[in-house]
């Protein structure tokens, strides 16, 4: 039990008088304490859906239950008592708000006989949410990384949840799809809908995506809850909806006022691809080097998507230590996609980007007071003298050069992106990453150099055609 919080007091009422005819059937001389409770924390609503197991002793008759939520973020609403156990006998008559006490509850359950069961009280509560953040250690050689993943769970709900089970919605869960499924009326009058009306069923719908599938006939309360304690993960698509419920193994208790850091994965022996990269829109203007990897089993991973959180990537130097690298937002990665990790530059490979030779040529002009293009030949000087430039080719010719004074040979990918029409012109067998960005490759060895030339073509004026990159075999400046 907490202090000034939740009673959940699920006990008699034998000292109120408007129950007293009630409670001479009752006889409990101490509050039941918690068997079990389940967090589902749905971070993008600011919801959690509470629930929460207890064992009480029913005495034939009415029994009344009380339940209160002082100083907390729960929704009373959102309350809801069921039975574990199918045909019980027990039957909930009527739920009482008094109006001398705001934040009570009261449910009279009648019960056929003596008997104990297992009731489940469910709520949604505010105030509770969680972030992940990750920890990769790369090993010496740069072909494998260990990856850890941790969950911090912020309380700030009033309640302390001892002994608690975790669980995550990872994903896209889109409530206004399911509000209208549930309340079978079209997604437009969706927001027609009254503020409380609208408030009743957003908690249904996520009361349906949150809670965990109807648990079958068993032979107790107890065996229920242990086979629901041991759910697999699951991954879950809806129409528009694409998440993941991630249970945290074991339990944990969340104190109110309290983060609490939970492990939720560890794999060890992640392939990784060391590249380096210049893309300019992505990276700026500099040669970034990236530690490459996929969130699937062939890699040790894969089971679940990746959450939103940070990163702190680490290389371990060979001799008991640690190299820090770099911190990074790692953004939410589904399943089968490919992780990127931003390492920055590297000063043991130098990049360059020389520019050897630009001249323009294939002129075109147009005589003055007339249409007429024609381009310059044998009567250039006479042309030049009473007409003007229309068309013309700009011939751009550059160098890359690469250093590289690592002790291991690297990858390189390059991309550049040019406007217009363009005509992009080298040996170094490029593709087209899109209609104006080329991309090639190359590999340099330990302690190589590489010089990569390439010219541009730019048709200006008159001589532009298309907006476009056409990629020409050839060498560079001939």
């Amino acid at each position: 039990m907490t202090r000034n919080r939740i009673a959940r007091l699920l006990c008699l009422l034998g000292l109120l008088l408007p129950f007293a005819a009630l409670a001479r059937n009752v006889d409990l001389a101490t509050v039941p304490t918690r068997s079990t409770v389940q967090l589902t924390i749905y971070n993008s609503e600011d919801l959690t859906l509470v629930r929460e197991t207890r064992v009480v002793t029913f005495k034939q008759g009415v029994n009344p239950l009380q339940f209160s939520w002082a100083n907390t973020l729960i929704d009373p609403t959102s309350v809801e008592l069921k039975f574990r156990e199918s045909k019980t006998g027990l039957d909930v008559l009527d739920t009482t708000f008094p109006h001398d006490k705001p934040q009570m509850l009261y449910w009279n359950v009648r019960s056929d006989a003596n008997r104990e069961a297992t009731i489940e009280i469910s709520y949604f509560t505010s105030g509770i949410s969680w972030e992940a953040d990750y920890l990769a250690i790369a090993d010496p050689d740069e072909k494998t990384l260990q990856l850890e993943s941790f969950v911090r769970v912020r309380n700030n709900s009033g309640e302390d949840y001892e002994d608690a089970q975790v669980r995550l919605v990872v994903g896209t869960i889109n409530l206004v799809e399911k509000i209208a499924e549930l309340a079978k009326v079209p997604v437009g009058r969706v927001e027609e809908l009254e503020r409380e009306e609208y408030r009743d069923l957003r908690q249904k719908a996520a009361r349906k995506m949150m809670a965990p599938a109807p648990m079958p006939e068993a032979a107790g309360a107890m065996a229920a809850d242990a086979a629901e304690m041991e759910a697999p993960k699951e991954i879950i698509k809806e129409g528009l909806s694409e998440y993941f419920i991630y249970t945290i193994e074991g339990t944990e208790t969340v104190p109110s006022g309290w983060a609490k850091r939970l492990r939720s994965f560890e794999a060890a022996g992640v392939p990784i691809t060391v590249e380096y990269r210049y893309r300019p829109r992505e990276y700026g203007e500099q040669l970034t080097r990236l530690y490459l990897l996929r969130n699937d089993t062939a890699s040790r991973l894969g089971n679940t998507p990746l959450p939103d959180g940070m990163i702190r990537i680490f290389r371990a130097n060979g001799r008991d230590g640690l190299s820090y690298l770099t911190v990074q937002n790692l953004k939410y990665v589904p399943i089968g996609d490919r992780i990127e990790l931003n390492l920055g530059s590297d000063p043991a490979v130098v990049f360059e980007l020389l520019k050897r030779k630009v001249y323009r040529d294939n002129l075109w002009f147009q005589i003055k007071g007339g249409n007429l293009y024609r381009k310059l030949g044998e009567e250039g000087m006479r042309l030049e003298l009473d007409s003007q430039v229309a068309g013309w080719d700009e011939h751009t010719v550059c160098r890359q050069r690469i250093r590289n004074y690592t002790g291991k040979p690297i990858s390189v990918q390059l991309r550049r992106e040019f406007q217009g029409d363009v005509a992009f012109r080298s040996r170094l067998n490029p593709t087209l990453h899109d209609f104006r960005t080329v991309q090639f490759e190359t590999g340099i060895p330990a302690g190589g150099k590489a010089e990569l030339d390439y010219e541009i073509v730019a048709r200006m004026g008159y001589n532009q055609k298309q907006n476009r990159v056409e990629l020409q075999a050839g060498e560079a400046g001939r």
